[in-house]
């Protein structure tokens, strides 16, 4: 049991900087000029999410290792939620009542984006982004988006273990 404990992790991974990485291609302004994502708090927290899914999904694709770096990147960003609540100023009592909150939604938004993800189906999943990023019931809305994320399912699939934690590829933003 203590050399479990004491074994260095194959995913001495840094979580932090491929969290980063997640929230840098988040950031790029053509998701907000090309695909019409508002450029809100909450708008941004689902562009987020679903960059850290889609790294989440290809790490776990990759076994026991990849499966490690995937939790480490997960603890990862609900440590940065948590903290980003703190620096809003949300109280110490506040904070766990909003983070169970949050986590809900991160649960909801991983089970409505997992199966077509994986199924490739783009229809599907344009549901749910019109639905969570845009804030509507038109699929019509979130097609551009969900090609993209379907197209960078396939591209970080395309790429080794240790080139998706060092500087991951995602598919080109196009409108």
């Amino acid at each position: 049991m203590l050399k479990n404990l004491l074994r260095s992790r194959p995913a001495a991974l840094d979580g932090d900087a491929l969290y980063a990485l997640a929230v840098t291609q988040a950031r790029r302004p053509d998701f907000y000029t090309r695909l019409g994502v508002d450029d809100r708090i909450d708008a941004r927290f689902e562009l987020y999410t679903l960059h850290v899914l889609l790294l989440v999904l290809r790490l776990r694709d990759d076994g026991d290792r990849g499966g490690e770096a995937a939790q480490v990147l997960f603890d990862t960003y609900v440590s940065a939620l948590d903290n980003s609540l703190r620096e809003l100023g949300v109280g110490d009592v506040s904070v766990g009542k909003k983070m169970r909150k949050l986590g809900e939604s991160l649960y909801g938004r991983m089970t409505t984006y997992e199966p077509p993800l994986r199924a490739g189906d783009e229809a599907a999943l344009a549901a749910g982004l019109a639905r969570n990023v845009y804030g509507n019931d038109d699929s019509a809305t979130a097609e551009t988006l969900a090609r993209y994320v379907v197209a960078s399912r396939a591209t970080l699939a395309a790429q080794d273990f240790d080139a998706v934690v060092r500087q991951p590829q995602w598919a080109e933003i196009s409108a």
